[in-house]
């Protein structure tokens, strides 16, 4: 007599082997959905720097709207601040739509008149765009 279709252990071993599959992960795509998001963020400040500087060496304090860019966006809250006399500023990004572990965290770009544009966060290393330091 043939065998038609599958049986019970068999069926059973496919499920167990799937759930561990996803067991492993989905916890390394949520890590990766994060990193991606603060990468996204961190790009749509940076991409303000060149108008914050244009705005800044014309002797205007810095404004959202002065440097070409609008808030909220799809990956972030935007702040911007800036002493034209003291040569420092900021452009903020509060993340948002983000998976959890990154989730509110603000990514800073700090310019002083001695060091540049400096990049800060409060979200965890592992999440972390290269150039950016942890732990603000």
């Amino acid at each position: 007599m043939r065998q038609n279709g599958f049986t019970l252990i068999e069926l059973l071993i496919v499920v167990a082997i799937i759930g561990i599959l996803a067991t492993i992960g989905l916890p390394m795509y949520t890590k990766h959905q994060a990193k991606a998001k603060f990468t996204a963020g961190l790009a749509e400040i940076s991409a303000l720097k060149a108008g914050f500087e244009d705005t800044f060496n014309q002797g205007t304090v810095p404004t959202l709207a002065l440097i070409g860019g609008t808030s909220p966006t799809a990956n972030c809250v935007i702040s911007v601040a800036g002493d034209v006399a003291a040569g420092t500023g900021s452009i903020a990004c509060e993340i948002l739509d983000a998976p959890a572990p990154i989730q509110g965290k603000l990514i800073t770009l700090a310019r002083s008149a001695r060091d540049g544009w400096t990049c800060t966060t409060n979200a965890d290393e592992q999440y972390v765009a290269k150039g950016c330091a942890a732990g603000n």
